[in-house]
Protein backbone atom coordinates (compact mmCIF):
# COMPACT_ATOMS: atom_id res chain seq x y z
CA UNK A 1 0.00 0.00 0.00
CA UNK A 2 1.39 3.27 -0.99
CA UNK A 3 2.30 6.16 1.49
CA UNK A 4 -0.42 9.02 1.24
CA UNK A 5 1.35 12.33 0.23
CA UNK A 6 2.12 14.46 2.64
CA UNK A 7 0.06 17.87 2.63
CA UNK A 8 2.84 20.38 3.36
CA UNK A 9 6.62 18.86 3.20
CA UNK A 10 9.69 20.35 3.64
CA UNK A 11 13.33 18.93 2.27
CA UNK A 12 16.88 19.85 3.30
CA UNK A 13 15.97 23.20 4.28
CA UNK A 14 19.29 25.14 4.62
CA UNK A 15 19.16 28.19 6.20
CA UNK A 16 22.12 30.26 7.63
CA UNK A 17 22.85 33.54 9.51
CA UNK A 18 26.35 34.48 8.99
CA UNK A 19 28.48 31.68 10.68
CA UNK A 20 25.15 30.44 12.74
CA UNK A 21 23.12 27.76 10.95
CA UNK A 22 19.64 27.66 11.77
CA UNK A 23 18.34 24.76 9.66
CA UNK A 24 21.00 22.24 8.65
CA UNK A 25 19.37 19.92 6.43
CA UNK A 26 15.87 20.12 7.86
CA UNK A 27 13.11 17.89 6.84
CA UNK A 28 9.43 17.86 7.96
CA UNK A 29 6.06 16.29 7.09
CA UNK A 30 2.70 16.56 8.27
CA UNK A 31 -0.02 14.11 6.84
CA UNK A 32 -4.29 14.67 5.85
CA UNK A 33 -6.14 14.80 9.35
CA UNK A 34 -2.88 14.92 11.83
CA UNK A 35 -1.80 17.01 14.50
CA UNK A 36 2.33 16.85 14.06
CA UNK A 37 3.74 18.65 16.89
CA UNK A 38 6.89 19.82 16.79
CA UNK A 39 9.34 20.10 19.84
CA UNK A 40 13.10 20.94 20.68
CA UNK A 41 15.33 22.63 23.15
CA UNK A 42 16.17 26.63 22.61
CA UNK A 43 18.39 27.18 19.29
CA UNK A 44 16.97 23.53 17.46
CA UNK A 45 15.35 25.50 14.33
CA UNK A 46 11.82 25.12 15.62
CA UNK A 47 11.10 28.87 14.67
CA UNK A 48 13.27 29.11 11.88
CA UNK A 49 11.36 25.69 10.11
CA UNK A 50 7.77 27.13 11.18
CA UNK A 51 9.07 30.58 9.45
CA UNK A 52 9.84 29.30 6.31
CA UNK A 53 6.59 26.73 6.50
CA UNK A 54 4.84 29.75 6.73
CA UNK A 55 6.43 32.33 4.18
CA UNK A 56 7.95 34.69 7.30
CA UNK A 57 11.76 33.48 5.35
CA UNK A 58 13.33 31.72 2.62
CA UNK A 59 15.88 29.31 3.27
CA UNK A 60 18.91 29.28 1.55
CA UNK A 61 18.51 25.78 0.11
CA UNK A 62 16.39 22.72 -0.01
CA UNK A 63 12.41 22.45 -1.06
CA UNK A 64 8.81 22.81 0.04
CA UNK A 65 5.95 21.18 -1.49
CA UNK A 66 2.09 21.37 -1.02
CA UNK A 67 0.54 18.32 -1.73
CA UNK A 68 3.58 16.75 -3.57
CA UNK A 69 4.14 20.20 -5.60
CA UNK A 70 7.42 22.18 -4.80
CA UNK A 71 5.97 25.93 -4.23
CA UNK A 72 8.15 28.77 -3.19
CA UNK A 73 7.01 31.55 -0.46
CA UNK A 74 8.02 34.65 -0.65
CA UNK A 75 5.72 36.15 2.09
CA UNK A 76 2.94 35.08 4.39
CA UNK A 77 1.12 36.01 2.17
CA UNK A 78 1.89 33.42 -0.59
CA UNK A 79 2.22 31.02 2.25
CA UNK A 80 -1.75 31.69 2.76
CA UNK A 81 -2.41 31.69 -0.94
CA UNK A 82 -1.72 27.87 -0.82
CA UNK A 83 -4.25 27.52 2.10
CA UNK A 84 -1.32 27.64 4.86
CA UNK A 85 -2.58 29.73 7.76
CA UNK A 86 -0.37 30.26 11.03
CA UNK A 87 -2.15 31.56 14.85
CA UNK A 88 0.90 33.17 16.44
CA UNK A 89 1.64 32.95 20.21
CA UNK A 90 0.67 36.67 20.66
CA UNK A 91 -2.73 36.62 20.57
CA UNK A 92 -2.48 38.72 17.25
CA UNK A 93 -5.96 40.42 17.16
CA UNK A 94 -6.50 44.13 16.75
CA UNK A 95 -8.70 44.91 20.19
CA UNK A 96 -10.66 47.56 19.65
CA UNK A 97 -11.94 45.84 16.30
CA UNK A 98 -15.24 43.37 17.16
CA UNK A 99 -15.19 39.57 16.44
CA UNK A 100 -16.28 39.62 13.03
CA UNK A 101 -14.29 42.43 11.64
CA UNK A 102 -11.10 40.33 13.12
CA UNK A 103 -12.66 37.00 11.66
CA UNK A 104 -12.32 39.47 8.24
CA UNK A 105 -10.05 41.25 8.86
CA UNK A 106 -7.29 41.78 5.25
CA UNK A 107 -10.54 39.65 3.85
CA UNK A 108 -13.36 42.16 3.86
CA UNK A 109 -15.79 41.39 1.56
CA UNK A 110 -17.41 44.35 -0.36
CA UNK A 111 -20.88 44.53 -1.48
CA UNK A 112 -22.12 43.08 -4.45
CA UNK A 113 -22.35 45.86 -8.07
CA UNK A 114 -21.54 49.41 -7.78
CA UNK A 115 -21.53 49.74 -3.91
CA UNK A 116 -18.61 47.44 -3.60
CA UNK A 117 -16.47 48.13 -6.32
CA UNK A 118 -16.78 51.76 -7.02
CA UNK A 119 -17.71 53.22 -3.47
CA UNK A 120 -16.14 50.35 -1.61
CA UNK A 121 -18.83 49.24 1.10
CA UNK A 122 -18.47 46.43 2.79
CA UNK A 123 -20.66 43.52 3.17
CA UNK A 124 -21.38 43.86 7.00
CA UNK A 125 -24.04 41.25 6.84
CA UNK A 126 -22.46 38.44 4.76
CA UNK A 127 -19.59 38.83 6.79
CA UNK A 128 -21.34 38.08 9.99
CA UNK A 129 -23.74 35.64 8.91
CA UNK A 130 -20.61 33.51 7.71
CA UNK A 131 -18.44 34.69 11.23
CA UNK A 132 -21.43 33.07 12.94
CA UNK A 133 -21.29 29.89 11.17
CA UNK A 134 -17.54 29.39 11.34
CA UNK A 135 -17.85 29.80 15.22
CA UNK A 136 -21.09 27.70 15.02
CA UNK A 137 -19.51 25.18 13.30
CA UNK A 138 -16.37 24.53 16.09
CA UNK A 139 -19.02 24.99 18.88
CA UNK A 140 -17.08 28.31 19.93
CA UNK A 141 -19.63 30.39 22.41
CA UNK A 142 -19.08 34.04 22.28
CA UNK A 143 -22.31 36.45 24.06
CA UNK A 144 -21.72 38.83 20.58
CA UNK A 145 -20.12 38.35 17.60
CA UNK A 146 -20.42 41.85 17.25
CA UNK A 147 -18.33 42.68 20.77
CA UNK A 148 -14.97 44.02 20.85
CA UNK A 149 -12.30 42.03 20.89
CA UNK A 150 -10.73 43.85 23.89
CA UNK A 151 -13.22 42.67 26.00
CA UNK A 152 -13.01 39.06 25.97
CA UNK A 153 -10.91 36.72 27.78
CA UNK A 154 -7.50 35.71 26.66
CA UNK A 155 -8.73 32.49 25.81
CA UNK A 156 -11.33 33.55 23.80
CA UNK A 157 -9.49 35.76 21.99
CA UNK A 158 -6.89 32.98 21.26
CA UNK A 159 -10.03 31.29 20.29
CA UNK A 160 -10.90 33.84 17.18
CA UNK A 161 -7.60 33.63 16.15
CA UNK A 162 -7.74 29.95 15.94
CA UNK A 163 -11.18 30.31 14.28
CA UNK A 164 -10.30 32.78 11.76
CA UNK A 165 -7.12 30.23 10.81
CA UNK A 166 -9.62 27.70 10.45
CA UNK A 167 -11.91 29.23 8.48
CA UNK A 168 -9.51 30.43 5.86
CA UNK A 169 -6.84 27.26 6.00
CA UNK A 170 -7.49 24.94 2.89
CA UNK A 171 -4.63 22.66 3.48
CA UNK A 172 -2.90 23.30 7.15
CA UNK A 173 -2.92 25.38 10.23
CA UNK A 174 0.26 26.04 12.19
CA UNK A 175 -0.25 27.25 15.58
CA UNK A 176 2.66 28.54 17.52
CA UNK A 177 2.50 28.10 21.18
CA UNK A 178 -0.69 28.73 21.39
CA UNK A 179 -1.42 28.01 25.48
CA UNK A 180 1.94 30.20 26.14
CA UNK A 181 -0.43 33.06 27.23
CA UNK A 182 -3.40 31.30 29.07
CA UNK A 183 -4.33 29.93 32.24
CA UNK A 184 -5.29 26.51 32.83
CA UNK A 185 -9.22 27.28 32.33
CA UNK A 186 -8.79 28.85 28.76
CA UNK A 187 -5.37 26.74 27.53
CA UNK A 188 -8.26 23.95 27.83
CA UNK A 189 -11.16 25.82 25.94
CA UNK A 190 -7.99 26.24 22.91
CA UNK A 191 -7.18 22.81 23.19
CA UNK A 192 -10.77 21.51 22.91
CA UNK A 193 -10.87 24.02 19.80
CA UNK A 194 -7.95 22.39 17.99
CA UNK A 195 -9.19 19.09 18.25
CA UNK A 196 -12.62 20.21 16.49
CA UNK A 197 -10.66 21.50 13.49
CA UNK A 198 -8.54 17.95 12.75
CA UNK A 199 -11.92 16.48 13.51
CA UNK A 200 -13.19 18.46 10.93
CA UNK A 201 -9.97 16.41 8.54
CA UNK A 202 -7.66 19.80 8.42
CA UNK A 203 -4.15 18.82 9.47
CA UNK A 204 -1.84 21.11 12.41
CA UNK A 205 1.34 21.70 13.10
CA UNK A 206 1.53 22.16 16.97
CA UNK A 207 4.56 23.82 18.22
CA UNK A 208 4.89 24.03 21.64
CA UNK A 209 6.97 23.77 24.99
CA UNK A 210 4.48 22.41 27.34
CA UNK A 211 4.65 18.38 27.27
CA UNK A 212 1.39 17.63 28.56
CA UNK A 213 -0.43 19.37 25.78
CA UNK A 214 1.90 17.68 23.02
CA UNK A 215 1.43 13.91 24.30
CA UNK A 216 -2.92 15.38 24.97
CA UNK A 217 -3.17 16.12 21.61
CA UNK A 218 -0.32 14.70 18.58
CA UNK A 219 -1.07 11.94 16.46
CA UNK A 220 2.70 12.02 15.99
CA UNK A 221 5.97 14.35 17.39
CA UNK A 222 8.48 15.64 15.51
CA UNK A 223 11.67 16.17 16.76
CA UNK A 224 14.09 19.07 16.03
CA UNK A 225 17.77 19.14 17.07
CA UNK A 226 20.59 21.31 16.09
CA UNK A 227 18.96 22.38 13.33
CA UNK A 228 17.67 19.17 11.60
CA UNK A 229 14.63 16.28 12.41
CA UNK A 230 16.42 13.89 14.69
CA UNK A 231 13.15 11.35 15.16
CA UNK A 232 9.28 11.48 14.55
CA UNK A 233 7.71 9.34 17.38
CA UNK A 234 4.10 8.65 18.49
CA UNK A 235 3.46 9.45 21.50
CA UNK A 236 1.51 6.30 22.91
CA UNK A 237 4.87 4.57 22.30
CA UNK A 238 7.14 7.22 24.45
CA UNK A 239 6.66 8.35 27.68
CA UNK A 240 7.14 12.68 28.00
CA UNK A 241 10.76 11.64 29.75
CA UNK A 242 11.91 9.65 26.60
CA UNK A 243 10.93 12.53 24.43
CA UNK A 244 12.62 14.94 26.53
CA UNK A 245 15.56 12.33 26.38
CA UNK A 246 15.76 12.20 23.17
CA UNK A 247 15.03 16.28 21.77
CA UNK A 248 18.23 17.23 24.51
CA UNK A 249 20.49 14.74 23.61
CA UNK A 250 20.38 12.71 26.37
CA UNK A 251 19.28 9.29 24.81
CA UNK A 252 20.50 8.16 21.88
CA UNK A 253 18.40 7.56 18.68
CA UNK A 254 17.72 4.27 17.40
CA UNK A 255 16.48 2.44 14.83
CA UNK A 256 12.83 2.53 16.38
CA UNK A 257 12.89 6.23 17.10
CA UNK A 258 13.41 6.81 13.30
CA UNK A 259 9.88 4.67 12.17
CA UNK A 260 7.93 7.75 10.62
CA UNK A 261 11.75 9.21 8.81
Amino acid sequence: MSKPTPVLEARGLIKRYGHVTALDGADFEVMPGEIMAIIGDNGAGKSTLIKALSGALIPDEGEILVNGNPVVFHSPIDARHYGIETVYQDLAVAPALNIVENMFLGREIRRPGVLGSVFRMLDKKRMLTEATEYMSDLQFRIQSMQQAVETLSGGQRQGVAVARAAAFAEHVVIMDEPTAALGVKESGMVLDLIRKIRDRGLPIILISHNMPHVFELADRIHIQRLGRRIAVIHPKDYRMSEAVAIMTGARDVHEEDKQAI
